[in-house]
Formats: structure tokens, sequence, C-alpha cells
């Protein structure tokens, strides 16, 4: 691979980390707020509720599809880890392909039900649902590339490296 490409791939993954630590600090500003208000002003608001799980749906799916890379998803790998890399090779090319099957059929309906969404709004933030729900599509886009680029890698003959219990990771 071209070494500028590897490098912008490294700042655009650096970047969506940054955004992924952006979320997690409001959804924490929030959530604080949230509790501060409530217990000990003895006045509840809905808009940092509303925030908190906001940004907690865009960082998980930002997250997962930007910034956890495919060997740090949590898996049940104690049969895939047991088997070679030829038999590692097909289990891969089947759970690729059954996933890539359905993110793809999925895709169109999830888009035109996400536009739909664009007449309702959330209770306190006002935020339209079509906006607040469009990291879906993206998340969706990234895993159908993830998963064509791995079922491309598995068809070129590039086995998936076997789980090494030695290597743990914090999975960001």
């Amino acid at each position: 691979m071209r070494p500028w490409l590897v490098r912008a791939g490294g700042w655009l993954r650096r970047r969506a980390e940054n955004v992924l630590a952006a979320l997690l600090a409001v959804m924490f500003v929030a959530f604080i707020v949230q509790i501060v208000f409530r217990y000990l002003l003895n006045f509840p608001i809905g808009w940092s509720s509303e925030l908190t799980v906001i940004t907690w749906l865009w960082g998980v799916l930002w997250g997962a599809a930007f910034v956890v890379r495919e060997r740090e998803e949590i898996r049940f790998d104690i049969v895939y880890g047991a088997v070679g890399p030829r038999a590692r090779r097909i289990m891969g090319g089947i759970t690729g392909l059954a996933i890539l099957v359905l993110y793809v059929m999925s895709f169109k309906p999830s888009l035109d039900y996400i536009l739909f969404m664009k007449v309702e709004k959330t209770a306190y933030l006002k935020i339209r649902f079509d906006r607040l729900y469009s990291i879906y599509v993206l998340f969706a886009a990234a895993i159908i590339v993830r998963y064509a680029w791995i079922l491309w890698s598995l068809a070129r003959g590039k086995a998936q490296a076997a789980p090494d219990p030695d290597k743990v990771s914090s999975g960001l």
C-alpha cells in the first residue's frame, strides 16, 4: 500500500477516535448534569437524559464503524481458534458473506425508513429523527465496506490470524 495512503488512513482513524472521545465526554457531562439537577437540586430536566441517550447511540455506532478494528471485535472464538488456517478462511468467508448480504439487503429499506422519520422530532432537543438516526447509514455503509474488504482478502488467500489470548486489546 502507498505510504501516503497509510498516513492518511492513520490520520482519519485518529480523528474518528477524537470524535468518539468527544461523544463520550458530552455523554458524561450530560449524565453528571442530570444527577446534579435531579438529586441535589430536586429539579429533574429531560434534555440531559435525551442527550445522554443520543450520544450513547452515536458513540456505539460511530465506534463500531470507524474506531474498533475487525480483530478487536468481541467474538465467540473457541471453535475458530481450534481449527487450522484453511478452516478459518472458510468460516470467515461464510460469516463475512452472511453479514455482507444481510447489510446490503437491509441498507435501502433502512435508508428509506430513516428518511421517512424526518416528520418526527425528539421531545426535548427537537432533533429530527432522520438526522438523529443518520449515523446508522454511516455505520451500515462502513460495515459493508469492511466485510467486502475482508471477503476480498480471504478470496486472495489471506487467512485471518488465530485468536491469541496473550494479546489482549482494549477495543479502542
